[in-house]
């Protein structure tokens, strides 16, 4: 089933086998992609021979299907697979009637063509598989579609107006922002001297309030 209703020569239809990422994964995290993953295909191909739309700095995007053995973010085992392929990946990972969507902008690795870099991982929410929130809208350029495709993931309609590399320092942003947030909410709990509980609040509340700022974009 064509979860994204594409057009049909963009369809690939081919089992990527869990092994053919060996050579990028520890024991370990071989052991994550046999206990977690039931199949992966390669369901479609965008670029300029298949939707006939300009391409810049993103020359294709890969759709992979992921279908697991039990529900679970599988973040880490995306991480390698997106690593070890050049191209943009949307993954679509489902465990029955529930399905999430992730894909990570990247750029290659500056001394190792073999790698890339992940800047951001844009993730949605488990969803009903019968309702798909998302939808590819081929329009403009390969990249006008990967951008519209993350615009969607974040919840932010008014970031379209932004670049890319916009959104993606917006993201990191909010994700630092978190973490320090969390960080202050710890260390108050901690600690037992008044004046640093007061010091700690104060800056909590000034990274709540930039917090804000950012979530508040779009």
């Amino acid at each position: 089933m064509d979860f994204f209703n594409l057009p049909s020569r963009t369809k690939v239809g081919r089992v990527v086998p869990k092994n053919a990422f060996d050579k990028y994964t520890n024991t370990k995290q071989k052991k994550l992609f046999t206990d977690c993953i039931q199949r992966i295909t390669w369901t479609h191909k965008l670029s300029a021979d298949t939707i006939n739309l300009d391409a810049k700095d993103i020359e294709e995007i890969q759709i992979f299907k992921v279908e697991l053995k039990e529900q679970s973010g599988i973040l880490k085992i995306l991480e390698i697979i997106n690593k070890s392929i050049p191209y943009h990946i949307v993954f679509w990972v489902e465990f029955q009637n529930q399905a999430y969507i992730c894909t990570a902008a990247k750029h290659l690795h500056p001394t190792n063509e073999d790698v890339s870099v992940i800047d951001w991982a844009f993730t949605s929410d488990w969803f009903d598989m019968a309702n798909t929130p998302f939808q590819f809208n081929l329009k403009s350029s390969l990249d006008a579609v990967y951008k519209d495709l993350c615009v969607q993931l974040t919840g932010k309609p008014d970031l379209s107006k932004k670049s890319m590399d916009s959104i993606l320092q917006n993201q990191q942003e909010i994700d630092q922002l978190k973490k320090e947030v969390a960080r202050l909410k710890s260390a108050i709990l901690r600690s037992k001297q008044f004046n640093e509980k007061v010091d700690l609040n104060l800056k909590l509340k000034e990274a709540e309030s930039d917090l804000k700022k950012f979530n508040d974009i779009g």
